[in-house]
């Protein structure tokens, strides 16, 4: 059973930083699109940044494009977002999540089947 718990998140002021990471167990991390969801309070999750198993092609929301950088270390099972220039309206719960094999796109919140448990980011401003 594939387990993801994310870490990072926290209060940060406007045009602050952080870096959430996404660790995975089990031995078949590398072989999947890996991304990042995040949910504000009384909005639907929506999509932020996915990245393929081989880090090579890499996706973003626009609110988030030039902002957001998602990578991962395979050796690590492990995907982080390094999220810049933090804004009031980043505030959310983000979630890393595991895309199911196919050739969907990775912006689709119905193709990813395994979820973590969600790390809170709170940008004050």
């Amino acid at each position: 059973q594939v387990q993801l718990v994310e870490s990072g998140g926290g209060l940060v002021h406007a045009g602050g930083s952080l870096r959430l990471s996404c660790a995975a167990s089990g031995r078949t991390f590398s072989g999947y699109t890996m991304g990042w969801f995040r949910q504000a309070p009384g909005k639907e999750r929506e999509f932020v940044s996915a990245i393929k198993s081989s880090g090579d092609s890499t996706y973003y929301a626009d609110s988030v494009k030039g902002r957001f950088t998602i990578s991962r270390d395979n050796a690590k099972n492990t995907v982080y977002l390094q999220m810049n220039s933090l804004k009031p309206e980043d505030k959310a719960v983000y979630y890393c999540a595991r895309k199911k094999f196919g050739n969907f796109s990775p912006i689709l919140l119905r193709e990813y089947d395994v979820w973590g448990q969600g790390t809170q980011v709170t940008v004050s401003s």
